[in-house]
């Protein structure tokens, strides 16, 4: 009787044992400052095929945050590599899949720290319906860009975009679930709905220029730039109009790590901080052909060093 519940107690021990092992199995592993140094890598979440800022051309993953990336990691003394990002519904999710908590697939495939996330103090603290803040495990710093729409239009079909208005009557590409397809397809009682042409990309919304069907192409600044960059044989132009009615026009962009991996965060931001500081950021931005805006935290600060000399 005695080896019967001996041997039970050990089966119960084992069984122990296999659970808490499977836990582990199935939780994102803890890469804090100190385990990142020590193991000699760093991973870096960026969106996959979201040229110009992270996409594969020729095998390789190039673009302005693979490059801001790799001089992270070198600022840290470890090797990049790449953690792919395929966007799911909302931003929320893919900070839970790829920051904090990792994919239901894939819980032990995690990014260190993911790159181009609104640095904004409201969306960050923002609550859901019970009071709960909807992102306290992760935390967003390090701003190290500014964004915002642009408008890119063909002259041979359009003098200029002074207004909005010219797209009563001139069609525009947009990307499908963006803020510009809801701007496009709802403001101004809805009058420019008929002439905005949904598009995959930003790329096939300039093919659909280059091919006459559209007049136009919104999206980010960046891409715009990029696109306008391949396509410099025709004379496309970005236009300096506003855009009357829609929300948040200018944004920060920066990053974000998981709350208890703040130490990271940290010597990563300094590393961030002397890049924009220094101009090395803005230097990145321009071997790629983009226009790059220091963020608005960044002016906010400088303007009071100036002003205190």
């Amino acid at each position: 009787m005695l080896l019967i519940r001996c041997f039970t107690a050990l089966l119960l021990v084992m069984s122990t044992f296999a659970n808490a092992n499977e836990l582990v199995l199935e939780r994102a592993p803890e890469r804090t400052y100190d385990i990142v140094i020590e193991s000699g890598y760093l991973n870096v979440g960026v969106y996959r095929d979201f040229p110009p800022y992270s996409y594969e051309k020729d095998g390789k993953p190039v673009g302005v945050d693979i490059d801001i990336g790799k001089r992270i990691a070198e600022g840290l003394g470890v090797e990049f590599r790449i953690h792919w990002i395929i966007p799911d519904e909302t931003l929320e999710d893919d900070l839970r899949n790829n920051v904090w908590k990792g994919h239901y697939l894939a819980k032990r495939r995690i990014a260190d720290v993911m790159m181009r996330v609104p640095y904004d103090k409201q969306y960050a603290y923002m609550r859901d319906s019970t009071g709960e803040v909807i992102n306290d495990q992760v935390v967003m710093f390090g701003p190290y860009h500014q964004e915002q729409w642009q408008i890119a239009y063909d002259p041979n079909d359009i003098d200029s975009v002074g207004t909005m208005a010219v797209f009563q009557y001139h069609p525009i590409g947009v990307e499908i679930d963006t803020l510009p397809e809801t701007y496009l397809t709802s403001a101004f009682g809805g009058r420019l709905r008929d002439k905005t042409h949904h598009f995959a990309n930003i790329g096939q919304a300039f093919q659909a220029m280059e091919a006459g069907e559209v007049s136009a192409v919104m999206g980010m600044r960046a891409e715009i730039d990029h696109e306008l960059g391949i396509h410099s044989e025709h004379g496309f132009v970005a236009a300096s109009n506003g855009f009357p009615g829609m929300g948040k026009q200018v944004w920060d962009v920066g990053m974000a790590v998981k709350h208890t991996h703040r130490q990271l965060g940290y010597a990563i931001e300094e590393i961030v901080d002397r890049m924009v500081r220094e101009g090395e950021m803005a230097e990145i931005f321009e071997r790629h052909g983009l226009r790059y805006s220091m963020p608005g935290f960044y002016e906010e600060i400088l303007n009071d060093v100036d002003e205190d000399s």
